[in-house]
């Protein structure tokens, strides 16, 4: 079954394509010459650009969880939550990182990690950030980034098909996904 057709209110993104943007996007980041010591993807969206970020860079990944799109299956935003603490596994978060999210919508979340970052891990040198999508509206804008979306649409990933999928719906899922293949 093919997704509906991309406008200006929506952006359909298929699997093959999230793929080849983040890949896209890493070579951009490689391109520019700025080397960074390590990867910090802002959890949920952000971190399947960040693992293959710190696969392709060989560099350590930390991960933090951030939320503020919770209500009706993640399409409002709400306040923006900031975990307390950081997954990593090398060492306290130091020296040059890169920040990578999947998109930047208003701005807040970047400019508000950022600032927490600053704020609280003392042995960070600098900080730059890499997104896909950045969005007409948002107040910031990434250091490096794909596609700007001026009309602002909802972004469609995905694996966005997951958000209201449940455990005992799994078994008719998977049989359907096999019947499609």
């Amino acid at each position: 079954m093919a997704a509906p057709t991309s406008d200006e209110k929506h952006l359909w993104v298929s699997w093959d394509e999230y793929h080849r943007l983040i890949e896209r996007l890493a070579l951009k980041v490689h391109e520019s010459g700025w080397k960074f010591d390590q990867v910090l993807c802002l959890a949920r969206g952000g971190v399947r650009p960040g693992d293959v970020f710190s696969r392709i860079f060989d560099v350590p990944l930390a991960i933090l969880s951030t939320s503020s799109y919770r209500e009706e299956l993640g399409t409002r935003r709400g306040e923006l939550d900031i975990a307390k603490y950081m997954t990593m596994t090398q060492g306290p978060l130091a020296g040059k990182i890169l920040l990578v999210d999947d998109l930047v919508d208003s701005g807040a979340t970047l400019e508000k990690v950022t600032r927490h970052l600053k704020e609280n891990f003392i042995g960070v040198s600098e900080i730059k950030s890499a997104v896909i999508w950045t969005k007409g509206c948002s107040s910031l804008r990434p250091d490096y980034f794909l596609e700007e979306l001026p009309h602002n649409p909802w972004i469609h990933q995905p694996f966005e098909d997951y958000d209201g999928l449940r455990p005992h719906q799994l078994a008719a899922w998977i049989k359907k996904g096999v019947a499609r293949t």
